[in-house]
């Protein structure tokens, strides 16, 4: 067995509030309205009504179609909050986008949907509804790393349950969440994996002369470097069968096309599951756009910028369109939840590879630049058009939802603390209200924040030494006296603590973090040793 991880807990909460030996049924704060229905689960805000609206809108669709709901999650790579036209960017920051903002008039826009605070997590967090700190895939794993144990021996994933209920798992794209045997898409209960286990950077590198020019040039460093163990490009791996490496990436030009290849496999597959009976649970996680990009030739100045990262953002809307259209082409737009999202906010170490927020930081850091993206839930029939949000969304909830929608929520393991929530009701209830009031935010070990309606505390700050280098010149900091309180409704750039001037909820809020804390006592966390 495991032996928990080390857990950094907010100074305040550890001293200011007795610890709970379990935590209530009821919230554990004025402020809060939500409850717990399971001693494991995260709690949630009670909506009754929403619940029968969404109930009666399910019922009546599965009498129609005989089966239960598909879900595509569309899933971008370092997106920021400000790069999609729907959230202020798209046209006037140069990179139109036009598609998904069809999705955003057409559906749900939420404007407060959290991530984790960079990849490897926000990806394993969503499809095992817990939090990185528990699971241990709170970083990457990169090459050297010896881990342990395998992270993934004890998890049970979305796309395991949905298989196991009859549903078709797919993951098309990047997945950067462990490539070791035990540790891939196709082992974790995913049925099919096409895709990539890395992010570009970590493939095109070795061939970009004049970004990486002591790596390419050098045949000494660059033999070393392709002599590590690692998967050298396209994949294609099956659950309890065998898993090819397809096309190797050996030039800037062969992931420059990655893209477009993923995108043919997913409106392909789309097109043939729609002629089968069975319902699909895919995963389209782009490998754009994460640095470095490099557009096809088809995309190149394809923006009004001219810039490789706003050729890609243009790209990836196009690819969006696409697989929208198959949807509709082979009938299955009517049966199908759609979900586009980004995996965390903007990598401005990349800078001007890389995205936009109006918020404060960028990926890497607890400041809403990092955590705050771009959230769009579209399902045509189902979910009133035209809708905006700021209803709390985390991309944990993806995991409740999904699992609900196949049926078999009642399927997820006790044994584990489940930080998500059955967000079913409401995206689908018109002008529905989240059943999420809160949102906590981790770097690695580091319980850094937690956002409670428009409120949001820091215990610790992730401050940045240089321009834009949120996180190779970043360092964590422990708060003073008390912690840093901002009121995101009058200052959503998290720039002037409030706590003790205009805030009356300080200690309330400090309650509902020492709950949470309270949890990593009663299921401590897993270390698989990174």
């Amino acid at each position: 067995m495991n032996k928990p991880a080390r857990i950094l807990l907010p100074m305040m909460a550890l001293s200011c509030f007795s610890i709970p030996s379990m935590v209530s049924a009821e919230a554990v704060s004025a402020l809060s309205d939500a409850k717990k229905f399971k001693e494991n689960m995260e709690a949630a805000v009670p909506r009754p009504e929403q619940q029968k609206q969404a109930d009666t809108k399910l019922a009546t669709l599965k009498q129609k179609t005989g089966k239960r709901p598909n879900v595509l999650i569309l899933m971008v790579d370092d997106l920021g909050y400000g790069d999609v036209g729907a959230f202020g960017g798209g046209v006037a920051i140069g990179a139109a986008t036009p598609n998904i903002d069809a999705l955003a008039q057409g559906g749900l826009k939420l404007t407060s949907t959290y991530s984790q605070t960079t990849c490897t997590p926000t990806r394993s967090a969503m499809i095992t509804g817990r939090l990185p700190v528990r699971t241990g895939l709170y970083r990457p794993i990169l090459a050297g790393d010896k881990l342990t144990a395998n992270p993934w021996d004890d998890e049970i994933t979305s796309a395991k349950l949905m298989s196991d209920a009859g549903y078709e798992t797919i993951l098309t794209g990047k997945w950067h969440v462990g490539e070791a045997v035990g540790m891939r898409p196709q082992d974790v209960g995913f049925d099919e994996f096409y895709g990539y286990y890395r992010a570009q950077k970590e493939y095109v590198q070795a061939y970009d002369k004049r970004r990486y020019p002591d790596l390419v040039l050098d045949k000494e460093k660059f033999a070393k470097y392709q002599s590590i163990e690692q998967s050298q490009g396209l994949v294609h791996g099956f659950k309890n069968g065998k898993t090819k490496d397809l096309t190797p990436i050996r030039s800037i030009d062969d992931m420059a096309n990655a893209d477009r290849m993923l995108k043919e496999f997913t409106v392909k597959k789309i097109k043939t599951l729609a002629k089968g009976n069975k319902p699909f649970y895919l995963q389209h996680s782009f490998m754009k756009t994460h640095a470095d990009n490099h557009p096809p030739k088809a995309f190149e100045g394809a923006s009004a910028s001219k810039y490789a990262f706003k050729d890609a953002v243009v790209e990836v809307d196009a690819y969006v369109g696409e697989i929208v259209e198959a949807l509709r082409e082979s009938g299955q737009l009517e049966n199908t939840l759609i979900f586009f999202t980004s995996d965390n906010g903007p990598q401005s170490d990349s800078w001007p590879d890389a995205g936009y927020t109006p918020f404060r930081g960028g990926k890497g850091t607890g400041w809403d630049g990092a955590v705050r993206i771009p959230g769009i839930a579209y399902w045509k029939g189902m979910i009133k058009p035209g809708q905006v949000s700021d209803g709390l969304f985390d991309l944990m909830d993806i995991f409740n939802t999904s699992v609900a929608l196949a049926g078999v929520l009642d399927k997820v393991p006790s044994d584990k603390y489940i930080d998500g929530i059955d967000q079913t009701a409401f995206l689908l209830a018109d002008n529905g209200q989240s059943m999420r009031d809160k949102v906590f935010i981790w770097s690695q070990k580091d319980f850094l924040a937690m956002r409670m309606n428009e409120y949001k505390i820091h215990f610790k700050v992730i401050t940045t030494d240089s321009q834009f280098l949120n996180i190779d010149m970043a360092t964590i900091k422990d708060i003073g006296l008390a912690p840093w309180l901002f009121n995101l409704y009058i200052d959503p750039k998290e720039q002037y603590p409030v706590g003790h001037r205009r805030n009356a909820w300080l200690g309330s809020m400090g309650a509902e973090s020492k709950a949470h804390a309270a949890t990593f006592k009663q299921y401590p966390p897993k270390d698989v040793g990174l």
